[in-house]
C-alpha cells in the first residue's frame, strides 16, 4: 500500500472539499437562491446549525461526511459488496457505473420512485439544468447512502437535507475528488481494510498539527478540535501487539499449553515464571473495560 500517495491525496482532499462546500454554503445562503426557493427547511436547518457551531464546523463536518462517503463506497465497490458500483465506472468506461446504467434506463430498487422520476427526467433531458448528468449523479450518491443506512448506520448516516444541499458541485470530470480517490484507492488497495484508517489518519494530520501548534501556546483546544489530536488510526499490528500480550498473556498464563500461542504472532512470552495473575477458568469470565 503507497502510503505517501493516499496522504497526499486525503490532505489535498481535505482542502478541496472544504473549499468546495465552502462555495456551496455561499451558493445556498445567497439571498435568492435557488435552495432558498426550493428546499426552504434545509436551508433553515443549515442557518440553524451554523448559528448553534459556526461556518467553519458545518464546513468541516460536511466536507468529512462526503469524504467518508466516498472513500468506504470506494472500498465497498473494489471488494464486490456494491451490486452496482457506485463510484467507480465500469470496465472501459469513465462514468461511475450507476450513472451508466441509469443513463441505460436501469435504477435499482434502492433508488426511491420520486428521486428515480427526477433521475430519468434530468438524464431525458425534461427537466432543464446545466448539468444534467451531475445532478443526476448526486440523487443517485444521496439516495445509496441513504440506502446502506439500513445495513452500516455507523458510516452512512442518514443524509441530513443541508448536507445534501451542500455536496461537491464536481465529481465526474478527471480532475475530480472521485478520479483522484480511485487512482489511489486502487483495488489492490482496497483489499487491506486498513486503507481507510490510514487515509482518515492522513486526512485530519493537518488539522492535527494545528491542534498541537495552539497546545504549544497554552491556547485552549474547543471540544470540536479534541478529535483531530486524540482520534488516531492504530495500525493492525500494534492491535495485535496490545491484544496478544494483554488477553493472549492473560490466556496463557492460565493456560500454559494453550495452541492459542501458534496464532499470537506478536505474543512475548514471560521470561520469568509468574505467579500473581488473576485465574480464570472460561473466556466467559474475562471482563474487558475500554476506558477511551
Amino acid at each position: 500500500m503507497d502510503t505517501g500517495a493516499l496522504k497526499k491525496f486525503a490532505q489535498e482532499a481535505r482542502r478541496t472539499l472544504r473549499d468546495q462546500v465552502s462555495a456551496k454554503l455561499v451558493q445556498v445562503l445567497a439571498e435568492n437562491s435557488a435552495a432558498r426557493r426550493e428546499a426552504p427547511k434545509a436551508v433553515q436547518q443549515l442557518e440553524s446549525e451554523i448559528g448553534r457551531t459556526s461556518r467553519d464546523q458545518v464546513i468541516e463536518r460536511v466536507a468529512y461526511t462526503w469524504f467518508n462517503r466516498f472513500t468506504a463506497l470506494r472500498f465497498m465497490d473494489a471488494n464486490g459488496y456494491t451490486a452496482v458500483r457506485v463510484v467507480t465506472p465500469a470496465d472501459g468506461q469513465t462514468r461511475p457505473e450507476i450513472l451508466s446504467e441509469a443513463t441505460a434506463s436501469v435504477i435499482g430498487d434502492e433508488v426511491p420512485e420520486a428521486a428515480a422520476a427526477q433521475i430519468r427526467a434530468l438524464l431525458e433531458n425534461r427537466t432543464p439544468s446545466r448539468d444534467p448528468q451531475g445532478e443526476a449523479y448526486r440523487l443517485l450518491l444521496v439516495a445509496t447512502c441513504n440506502h446502506w443506512h439500513a445495513a452500516m448506520p455507523f458510516m452512512f448516516e442518514t443524509i441530513a437535507d443541508y448536507t445534501e444541499l451542500l455536496m461537491p458541485e464536481d465529481l465526474l470530470s478527471q480532475g475530480s475528488i472521485l478520479s483522484k480517490m480511485r487512482a489511489v484507492m486502487t483495488d489492490e488497495a482496497c483489499q487491506d481494510v486498513e486503507v481507510i484508517g490510514w487515509l482518515y489518519q492522513f486526512y485530519i494530520s493537518e488539522k492535527k498539527d494545528e491542534v498541537f501548534a495552539w497546545l504549544k501556546k497554552n491556547k485552549k483546544i474547543s471540544a470540536e478540535n479534541i478529535p483531530a489530536a486524540t482520534q488516531l488510526f492504530t495500525p493492525h499490528w500494534i492491535v495485535r501487539y496490545l491484544v496478544d500480550n494483554s488477553l493472549g498473556r492473560l490466556w496463557m498464563l492460565n493456560r500454559p499449553n494453550s495452541r492459542i500461542r501458534d496464532v499470537m504472532d506478536y505474543y512475548i512470552a514471560p521470561e520469568e515464571a509468574e505467579a500473581d495473575f488473576l485465574r480464570i477458568s472460561s473466556p466467559e469470565e474475562i471482563k474487558i473495560c475500554d476506558p477511551a
